[in-house]
């Protein structure tokens, strides 16, 4: 292989277009539908109880504050909190709306409905009434400079006192605030909340703590895991995206597989007069056809090789140009399965150029 390697390079870079395209298509995938999830994953809460059936997080709707005692006075629970989560309309300056997602927690510093990227200093800002921090990426969503910056939400005056870094929304700006600011904002009754969050004593109970409030039919109850998962599912689900992003990855994984069988088989009948030298000799059909299985092999081995540091580039160059790649271990090894697969089974086709070979094709 390597002294023909030009005729095998084909192969080689198929393989790592294949793979290349489908951890990135992946990748794009669990970072796009991560953003759903952000204030489950950047919070410390182990349990998140809401309104029966909730689809998603930014889908919650008010339930009884009073609900919080069915989640306090079980063992396992060492403390709750309320936490006020809505969508409302963000009036621009200049006279434009942005529907905004407004999200209203405890700023202490153990709170547990509190992303980490509010620091002490913007919690601190946070603590006076009418005040918000968005993230810097949505300022042009919102129509705004930067810190000082005001607009109104739901027909009442706010004032921007901070900027977040990394917590770009899907559906609408993120907007942070205290419980006060957003209670009012989000027009609840007076008693309501979005969520219950609880923190567990030890974070190994909070599967036990949710099938005890399952008991409950007007709440829903969620460890963290599950309800980051169900909030990414449910977007997953209602916008196709990933239907459209698995159908390129597939496309990329056929076109992969067609040239890699192509080049194959390329070199087996380019090789078939030195096939039937060794068929003269003995050598059986089957260690000649493993021959060409371990060559597809290897082509897959190199083509993936290729393809990692190319995949971790692209990932920091999305990463650089605002888009948010996730790249787990489990979908690298995946992608690398699923190619692998592709390129042994394309030298299995391959072996059909061997049938043919037959010693007395030394004598044409």
């Amino acid at each position: 292989m390597w002294h023909e390697r030009s005729r095998y390079l084909p192969g080689v870079l198929a393989v790592a277009f294949s793979a290349l395209l489908i951890a990135l298509q992946c990748g794009l995938l669990l970072g796009l539908f991560s953003i759903t999830s952000i204030p489950i994953d950047n919070t410390s809460a182990d349990v998140w109880v809401g309104a029966p059936g909730v689809l998603s997080v930014d889908l919650g709707r008010p339930i009884r504050e009073d609900y919080f005692a069915r989640v306090e006075v079980l063992p396992e629970v060492e403390r709750t909190e309320f936490y006020y989560q809505g969508f409302a309309y963000w009036s621009k300056p200049d006279g434009g709306t942005e529907l905004c997602m407004m999200i209203g927690c405890g700023l202490e510093p153990d709170s547990l409905g509190r992303v980490k990227e509010l620091t002490p200093e913007l919690c601190l800002a946070l603590t006076e009434d009418e005040t918000v921090v968005v993230d810097e990426s949505d300022l042009s969503r919102l129509g705004i400079k930067g810190v000082g910056a005001t607009a109104e939400i739901s027909g009442r005056r706010v004032r921007v006192v901070g900027l977040t870094k990394g917590l770009k929304s899907l559906a609408g700006p993120y907007v942070f605030c205290n419980r006060t600011t957003a209670y009012a904002r989000l027009r609840m009754l007076p008693g309501q909340t979005t969520y219950v969050l609880a923190k567990c004593r030890n974070p190994a109970d909070a599967p036990k703590v949710v099938q005890k409030l399952h008991e409950y039919d007007n709440i829903s109850a969620f460890t963290s895991d599950e309800f980051s998962f169900r909030s990414r599912w449910h977007w997953l689900t209602k916008t196709k995206a990933g239907i459209a992003m698995g159908y390129a990855a597939a496309l990329g994984l056929l076109v992969g597989a067609v040239v890699t069988y192509q080049t194959l088989s390329a070199a087996t009948k380019a090789s078939l007069r030195e096939y039937a030298v060794l068929r003269a000799l003995g050598i059986p059909r089957w260690r000649m056809g493993m021959m060409v299985v371990s060559q597809s092999f290897w082509v897959g081995v190199v083509g993936i090789a290729v393809a990692l540091p190319a995949v971790y580039g692209s990932a920091y160059l999305a990463d650089w140009l605002g888009v948010r790649v996730e790249l787990p271990w489990w979908l690298l090894a995946s992608a690398a399965g699923v190619t692998m697969f592709m390129a042994v089974s394309s030298g299995l086709l391959a072996l059909r150029a061997l049938r043919s070979v037959e010693p007395v094709t030394l004598l044409r």
